[in-house]
């Protein structure tokens, strides 16, 4: 589907070709689970010192398990838990540089060191989240905060949440 092309190592403008290449993955597409699945590659494939991404999905005050790429994950993360379960309750971005400094960090991932949680939310609920991890500490800064979150913009605007409901 893409050229293979050597991302960039400025941030500003990895940022705009992954949100491009995320557009042109999703364009059309009404499938929620299949564009969860392409952008967890996506990013996975594309962003450098990462060990994991992708996505928890938000049933009964819990993260269950969808689309990812990496190491086999927990299946359930309750709200509050960890750094998963921090961003759903909080309904807030969390950058964690360490996450063995993280009070009830869970470690799905032995050589996870930082990680990044984007939520998802609608009308005031917390509906997913986006998680990446990566195998060095203070991986994630502002501008992959500023990045993920317009990616993270994007992508709601073209998933439909009951989709994702048993």
């Amino acid at each position: 589907m893409f050229d293979v092309v050597e991302m960039p190592e400025d941030k500003a403008s990895f940022y705009r070709i992954l949100m491009a290449r995320a557009k042109a993955l999703t364009e059309g597409e009404t499938d929620t689970l299949a564009n969860l699945a392409n952008v967890a590659s996506l990013l996975f494939t594309t962003m450098a010192e990462v060990n994991w991404a992708g996505f928890y999905i938000a049933r009964d005050n819990q993260l269950v398990l969808g689309p990812f790429m990496g190491n086999p994950a927990c299946v359930r993360i309750p709200f509050g838990r960890g750094v998963c379960g921090s961003a759903a309750r909080e309904q807030t971005t969390q950058v964690v540089d360490d996450v063995k400094a993280f009070p009830g960090h869970i470690a799905c991932d032995s050589a996870s060191q930082s990680e990044i949680v984007i939520p998802f939310c609608e009308e005031g609920e917390v509906k997913a989240v986006l998680d990446i991890d990566s195998p060095i500490t203070s991986r994630f800064d502002e501008e992959d905060q500023k990045g993920l979150e317009a990616l993270a913009e994007l992508l709601a605007a073209r998933i439909q949440f009951d989709q994702l409901r048993y």
